[in-house]
């Protein structure tokens, strides 16, 4: 199914998984258990999604999965659980954080390659507030989501905090750059 059909048919019950994984994992400190067999068949399909908590609007944990591997409902549980209490960022979210929590799921379309014979021509091809970027240089590895385009709305800032992020200089360029695009479909921010 595509990203934005399944959003727009299940972002609610996606929403709520979400919200159920943090709940157990603070009572419990374990990730939720759950069977994708009682969910609708397209939650039920390997899906790659992010699930972003924020405090206030300041981010508080993102983790999320490039490559569908499991069920779409066991992705936003597992990563719920991952942004939560297991993205080196932070510390562990506490029961007191609760009550200004929110959460939203982008569900990732497939990434695709780019081509490019320079930054430049790299650069006048991205679309901000569309594309979602994976850049890969050897063995570093880095990924923005769309969403990002809403603090660095520029795409030479974009990309020059996406090659930050992977552990690369600003200035740093190679001709062996692989970059992929992605769109996503995004829930709206929900209180937790």
């Amino acid at each position: 199914m595509d990203a934005h059909l399944l959003v727009a048919a299940h972002g609610a019950a996606l929403l709520a998984v979400a919200r159920a994984a943090i709940r157990h994992g603070v009572q419990t400190g374990d990730v939720l258990s759950l069977n994708p067999d009682t969910y609708p068949i397209a939650l039920q399909q390997p899906g790659a999604t992010f699930v972003t908590l924020k405090i206030d609007g300041v981010l508080r944990g993102c983790i999320g999965r490039i490559t569908p591997t499991r069920a779409v409902v066991e992705d936003v549980a597992a990563n719920a659980f991952a942004a939560a209490f297991e993205d080196p960022r932070f510390g562990p979210l506490t029961a007191e954080e609760l009550p200004g929590l929110t959460a939203s799921i982008a569900v990732l379309g497939t990434p695709a390659p780019m081509a490019f014979a320079s930054e430049a021509d790299l650069l006048s091809q991205l679309r901000p507030g569309v594309d979602g970027l994976i850049l890969n240089a050897g063995h570093r590895r880095a990924l923005f989501l769309p969403s990002v385009w809403e603090t660095l709305p520029d795409p030479e800032s974009f990309l020059g905090h996406l090659k930050h992020k992977a552990g690369l200089a600003w200035s740093w360029w190679s001709p062996n750059a692989e970059v992929e695009r992605f769109e996503t479909a995004a829930t709206s921010a929900e209180a937790v």
